[in-house]
Order: C-alpha cells, then sequence, then structure tokens
C-alpha cells in the first residue's frame, strides 16, 4: 500500500505505520525481512520502506563501517551471523563476493518502486536484492544485476532510469535525514511511533508493540 511521504505518523486505532530504515547490503536486514513483513502484515501495520544512507548516519551516530571496526568485532560478527542464519534456517553466506558493496544504486531503485508501485512492490524487490548479496552472491552495485533482480521480479524496466534521476536522490538524501532526526544509528530499524527497534533480533519486541496498540 502506497503511503504519502507527508502522512502524519500519529497512531489511530484502525491503523498503525512502521518506518523501515535499513540499507540494501545489510545481512542483519535480509535475516529479519521477511519475518518482518509477516508481523507487519498480521498487524494490519502499514509500512514505509526507507533505504538511508549510513554513510552519512555513522559519523552522527558514532557508528563504523565494518572495516574500521576492531579486529575482535569483526571476527565475532561472523560467529553471529552463522548462528542467526543457522537458528532462522536461512541460507546465507558469510563472507560473499561483493561486499563490501555499495548500497546507493539499489536503494535508489528500491525507493522509485516504492515511489511508483507501492510498498509492497519494494518489499518484494528489497527481499530480492538482499538474497543478490547474502545468498546468490552477486553484484548489487551493478545496473546490469539490478536490471536483472528487477526483470525476475516483473518490475518496470523504467524504474531502473528513474532511480538514476535527481528526484530519486533527493527522497534518499531526505529519507536519510529522516532517520537520523528519528535518533536511528543502525540497520534495520524499525520505528513506532517514535519508538525505535535496532535490529532482527529485536523483532519479538516489535510484535509485542503492535499487540498493544
Amino acid at each position: 500500500m502506497y503511503i504519502n511521504r507527508q502522512q502524519s505518523q500519529q497512531e489511530t486505532p484502525l491503523s498503525i505505520t512502521i518506518d523501515y530504515y535499513f540499507t540494501p547490503q545489510s545481512p542483519w536486514t535480509y535475516l529479519g525481512h521477511q519475518r518482518f513483513a509477516q508481523i507487519a502484515n498480521a498487524a494490519g501495520a502499514a509500512v514505509r520502506v526507507l533505504p538511508v544512507d549510513f554513510g552519512k548516519i555513522f559519523p552522527i551516530s558514532g557508528g563504523l563501517p565494518l572495516g574500521q571496526r576492531a579486529p575482535q568485532r569483526q571476527a565475532y560478527r561472523l560467529v553471529e551471523l552463522q548462528r542467526f542464519s543457522e537458528h532462522l534456517q536461512m541460507p546465507l553466506n558469510r563472507q560473499p563476493k561483493y561486499f563490501p558493496v555499495g548500497g546507493d544504486p539499489a536503494a535508489r531503485l528500491i525507493t522509485a518502486v516504492d515511489q511508483q508501485d507501492g510498498s509492497a512492490a519494494a518489499m518484494t524487490l528489497a527481499g530480492a536484492i538482499f538474497r543478490a548479496v547474502w545468498v546468490e552472491e552477486r553484484d548489487i552495485a551493478s545496473a546490469q544485476v539490478l536490471a536483472e533482480i528487477l526483470h525476475a521480479g516483473g518490475g518496470d524496466p523504467a524504474r531502473l532510469l528513474q532511480s538514476q534521476g535527481a528526484e530519486i536522490q533527493q527522497l534518499y538524501e531526505a529519507h536519510t535525514q529522516q532517520a537520523i532526526d528519528a535518533g536511528v544509528f543502525g540497520a534495520p530499524s524499525y520505528v513506532v511511533a517514535g519508538e525505535i527497534f535496532w535490529g532482527q533480533d529485536r523483532l519479538d519486541y516489535l510484535q509485542q508493540r503492535l499487540a498493544r496498540r
């Protein structure tokens, strides 16, 4: 369902909105994406699909790109990825061929699809892009790969060109600033009426929050 970006974020007794902040190359977003979609759908919640630029968020929030983190943290990240992959029974290449990879082109494509085709289409595309990185080991910085993913999902090929335009870039930047203003510092983050749930391992708490509405 398409949600106007200017729509009020206030809850009503009949509806609730979740702002879904992520970056397309995040393994944690991949691991939580399907379950998040199921939780939101079961709760009848609207989802604002908001890929953002953590390259701009980290300097403000104190986060570090993966390559700049301490070796101990990098090593433990691989352990945790394996644990969650096995626990959730989801395939995942912990060190895929194309990673690190720039996420901006994919983020702009998801944004373009969201604007033109609605959040359901954007959620489907996002899931395919996550799988492309972490299961299929494809280069999501490549326009050709993005075109193939879009085509495989039955998307309009015009979206790729639209994603490269100034309007989508401005939206991408606006959504990034929106994340900063909301206090978001990591991916994925799910925000309900100003309350942040950071990480796919917080989905149980998000589900409980939605049940209390």
